[in-house]
């Protein structure tokens, strides 16, 4: 089973976005679910980089089949990203902060996207553009670990205030002694649940743009919606 790959650039895309606050400080243990979202958002505008290992599992479709998959990720504020996936089959995700560009090597196909423009965009692009609000968009809960957490691990939920097209909620799972973030699930609205779960996290490190530029290869098709 592959991920349905054609909306799989908008999971990154909310992943990103929400992702970066990777090492917080204050305990977690006794804060409710406002306190935690305040302390995040705290968190978020003081990155301006961030890198990790990732492992991403999804569930979906009729048959509820289980994937897993592996990579190395790169997000820099305002608007960039890199999710490179090493295994079990290779990918390429890149937002070089006006086009998002999809490529898999094996279809010899790149699939090029406008990045939104603040006016059309989701509240995840605004986040990963550096101009999101976790108590603004999002009304917080505190739940149960998910399935395949790390012990020990406290979770908070998210629901947008404002539908959004990609995901009905996010849950993520800190750890109650620093705040960093273990892992982050998404739901989006066919039933599809997606799972990351991250480590040798690093952050503001001085990622060089050029981490983020794409040069499509010879001989791929391009299909794009993305004005040249």
């Amino acid at each position: 089973m592959r991920l349905p790959w054609r909306r799989l650039p908008a999971v990154l895309l909310v992943t990103a976005s929400l992702v970066a606050p990777a090492a917080l400080r204050p305990a977690a243990a006794d804060q409710t679910a406002e306190e935690l979202v305040q302390a995040l958002q705290r968190q978020y505008d003081s990155i301006k980089d961030f890198s990790a290992d990732f492992v991403h599992r999804y569930q979906g479709g009729v048959l509820r089949k289980q994937i897993s998959e592996r990579g190395h990720v790169l997000i820099k504020k305002p608007g960039k990203m890199r999710w490179d996936y090493t295994a079990p089959e290779k990918k390429l995700f890149v937002s070089d902060g006006v086009r998002i560009y999809s490529y898999i090597p094996e279809d010899k196909q790149v699939m090029v996207s406008a990045q939104p423009r603040d006016t059309q965009t989701t509240a995840p692009a605004l986040f990963l553009a550096g101009k999101g609000n976790l108590a603004r968009d999002f009304t917080p809960s505190l739940v149960a670990n998910p399935a395949g957490s790390t012990p020990g691990g406290r979770s908070l939920k998210l629901v947008p205030k404002s539908p959004q097209p990609d995901y009905d909620w996010l849950v993520f799972t800190l750890d109650p002694a620093t705040l960093a973030i273990q892992g982050l699930v998404t739901m989006d609205p066919q039933g599809g649940e997606s799972a990351f779960f991250f480590t040798n996290l690093k952050e503001n490190t001085g990622l060089a743009d050029k981490e983020f530029a794409f040069n499509i290869p010879r001989g791929v098709d391009v299909v794009t919606d993305a004005p040249r």
